[in-house]
């Protein structure tokens, strides 16, 4: 038996006994890599005389060819078993329902949906969105909010006082988001139109409190705003935001420091049932405050009130969006209870618009 007949018996025994693609590929590279047997006896031809070059070439090319066929074709063959023992493996039940994905399970929090419902509506209307800190200083919070000296809002059993600063100042968590109005003001020139959602903290807390909660004001301050456009304004709100087609509303006197008048205003509405419906029966339901805005708290501002004059609203985001969507207890808001926002949550793709429907 010569020489190339025992190596291709060899390699092709080689060749039989790979159990992997790597073990293939190792047969490969010794026998048809740069430095492999095959390789090897082709380098020897050069030394040959033509006749032998020719008869011996032929062999060795011969070899070559037969050996990366074999090579190939259980290269093949590997690669078929390995795709047939992982489909083995990975088996897929198909009668198991399949995993949604995240967009599909995540929820947008009802707080975060009355939000952005709230500024559809109201930017419909040409408001824009105002922001303030959290951390107030007592006169944006009080002061320049026309709140005098003793006012019960400025104990220490109704607010959050924070520690005294060097200079003996005492901070606040906020109590309402009114100081962004006064900011605003400061800020920029009338006619204003803004909204200000944002949270807000007072020691309260049971099934309709929270120590944290959020509110929306609302502002408008120019040369002729009156309580007509107030309540032209709190009416459209109401009708787009509790999607239905009319609403009877009542305006009762109040009193706000920052405001005067000031109103409590009361929707009609049927509480008969497990949900509140508005539009409808006739039974009451105070929801927000308002009143024209204070000729201090203009002042305050930067205003001539000679000059300007505005009204302002606020409300609970907390209140009125169990009201809308009827969930009973507003601890569950902060509860992070997945349940709970599985059931009460928003598709976070479903975004409020007023042609399409808010709640979706």
């Amino acid at each position: 038996m010569s020489d190339l007949e025992n190596l291709e018996r060899s390699l092709l025994s080689e060749i039989d006994a790979a159990d992997s693609e790597a073990a293939i590929e190792a047969v490969r590279v010794a026998a048809l890599g740069k430095k492999g047997s095959v390789s090897d006896l082709l380098k020897t031809l050069g030394s040959m005389s033509a006749q032998d070059r020719q008869t011996r070439g032929a062999a060795i090319n011969a070899l070559k060819t037969r050996v990366t066929d074999a090579i190939l074709l259980r290269k093949s063959a590997l690669k078929d078993a390995a795709i047939a023992e992982r489909l083995q493996r990975e088996t897929v039940d198909v009668s198991l329902p399949v995993r949604s994905s995240p967009a599909e399970r995540g929820r947008i929090h009802p707080i975060t949906q009355v939000v952005d419902e709230i500024t559809a509506i109201f930017a419909d209307m040409g408001f824009s969105i105002a922001e303030g800190p959290d951390i107030e200083t007592d006169y944006y919070n009080f002061t320049a909010l026309n709140f005098p000296e003793g006012h019960p809002a400025r104990e220490m059993h109704d607010t959050f006082f924070l520690p005294a600063d060097e200079s003996g100042e005492r901070k606040v968590l906020r109590t309402h988001t009114s100081p962004v109005q006064v900011r605003t003001m400061e800020a920029q020139k009338p006619p204003i139109r803004i909204i200000i959602p944002g949270k807000t903290y007072r020691q309260d807390s049971d099934a309709t409190h929270s120590p944290m909660f959020h509110q929306v004001e609302g502002l408008v301050v120019d040369t002729k705003a009156n309580v007509a456009n107030l309540r032209w304004v709190l009416e459209e709100f109401c009708k787009a935001f509790f999607e239905v087609d009319s609403v009877t509303m009542r305006f009762r006197p109040s009193f706000f420091p920052f405001t005067e008048p000031s109103f409590e205003v009361d929707i009609q509405c049927d509480r008969s049932g497990p949900i509140v419906k508005f539009g409808e029966g006739t039974d009451w339901m105070e929801i927000l405050g308002c009143g024209m805005v204070h000729p201090n708290v203009l002042r305050a501002g930067g205003l001539d009130p000679d000059v300007y004059q505005g009204f302002a609203w606020g409300m609970g985001l907390d209140r009125i969006a169990m009201l809308k969507y009827g969930m009973p207890d507003l601890r569950n808001f902060f509860d992070a209870d997945v349940r709970w926002m599985t059931h009460y949550g928003f598709r976070p793709l479903d975004m409020p618009t007023l042609f399409g429907g808010l709640s979706g």
